[in-house]
């Protein structure tokens, strides 16, 4: 099946959509065959973190890429959290239909104009831009339990940039591997209100399929998955390997922990629809 863009499967998908992070080869294998198992479309992601693991985007830019014009469902690629405008043209380049823009460092009007900026160069080329208001990164950025976005702030900044999404802080946090955290679904629906683009979850591995239903019934729309997925996978090698302690080939566990990533990804997907 051809490439898609995200807002193709946005624009279509009646319920929540799943975002989930490749960082190795069998990360997007995984993804595309949970998506398939559960009959939906699916983003891949691909973060400046995981460029910096593989010392290049193009390696795993293209396997995704690859996957995903191979899968029997609608894929798309999409760069996530890049900081350097020159990543984000590389990604264009290597044909990424969408971006995330992550301007948090700069002040308040630099990340604007910085952000506006990108989204022009972006949509000159028809790529899809995603962008974060206030400070991005790790558990103590903008996603901590206590930050909220303001509706008014986040409908002037879609405004002022022209972002095509926008991810939120409302009571998730980054890299959590416990399922407890609590979302404020009346600010989701208030800002469902207020911001004309579709809402992003960022930090959704820390809640609860139950609340992430709620959050999708509210208004939010894609929701990203990163550290659910590897703690998933790591708990299936870390089982094979002390099953096995004279294991050597690295298919062998590698592949217990594809599937159940692929696994996860299809119970999630159908808790997002």
């Amino acid at each position: 099946m051809p490439l898609v863009g995200i807002g193709d499967i946005t624009r279509n998908a009646p319920a929540g959509v799943g975002a989930f992070n490749v960082i190795l080869l069998e990360h997007a294998e995984a993804i595309v065959a949970g998506a398939e198992a559960a009959d939906t479309p699916v983003v891949l992601q691909i973060s400046e973190n995981a460029v910096r693991y593989h010392g290049a985007l193009a390696p795993i830019a293209v396997a995704s890429l690859a996957v995903a014009g191979a899968a029997a469902v609608p894929v798309a690629v999409h760069l996530d959290h890049a900081t350097d405008r020159a990543l984000v043209e590389e990604a264009v380049t290597l044909g990424l239909g969408s971006v995330m823009f992550d301007a948090s460092a700069l002040d308040d009007e630099a990340n604007v104009a910085a952000t506006a900026d990108v989204v022009a160069w972006c949509h000159e080329r028809g790529v899809w831009v995603e962008a974060e208001l206030g400070e991005v990164g790790g558990k103590d950025g903008v996603h901590a339990p206590g930050a909220r976005t303001k509706p008014h702030e986040a409908a002037d900044y879609v405004a002022r940039t022209g972002v095509d999404a926008l991810a939120v802080a409302v009571g998730s946090s980054h890299a959590m591997t416990t399922k407890d955290a609590v979302l404020d679904l009346d600010l989701i629906a208030e800002l469902h209100a207020a911001v004309p683009v579709p809402l992003v979850l960022h930090g959704s591995s820390g809640v609860p399929d139950d609340t992430l239903r709620a959050a999708v019934r509210h208004g939010m729309k894609k929701i990203n998955i990163a550290t659910h997925l590897n703690k998933a996978f790591t708990e299936a090698v870390r089982g094979h390997l002390d099953l096995h302690p004279s294991a050597v080939d690295s298919r062998a566990y590698v592949k217990v922990g594809r599937d159940a990533v692929a696994r996860e990804v299809a119970h999630l997907l159908n808790v997002l629809s």
